[in-house]
């Protein structure tokens, strides 16, 4: 816990918002801790990209006991102008269709 995971240079595709978003569209009862790990952030990014998601509208969550449910907005549009008229379940969507796709 607390660990700084490796850093990358260079340039991605994704940015970590949407990588967190990804992460909670696989399993909307994932832990922070586990996103983290997956998108190789620390616990406190996760939190405030969160925090972000939700000021934005594009995510809500639901205190459970000791965890939170997530619930994403399918129809939010992305913020981009280039991306204009784009929802958020447009880009899930793609990315699923890329992840079911045979190499």
């Amino acid at each position: 816990m607390g660990e700084v995971p490796e850093s990358h240079t260079g340039w991605t595709f994704l940015t970590n918002h949407a990588r967190v978003l990804v992460s909670i569209a696989d399993d909307q009862n994932v832990r922070i801790r586990d996103i983290a790990a997956r998108c190789r952030l620390t616990e406190r990014a996760v939190q405030k990209i969160i925090a972000d998601l939700e000021q934005d509208g594009y995510l809500t969550h639901i205190r459970q006991g000791r965890s939170n449910a997530y619930h994403i907005q399918p129809g939010t549009v992305l913020r981009h102008p280039a991306d204009s008229g784009s929802t958020v379940a447009d880009l899930l969507r793609l990315l699923a269709q890329h992840d079911s796709t045979p190499q």
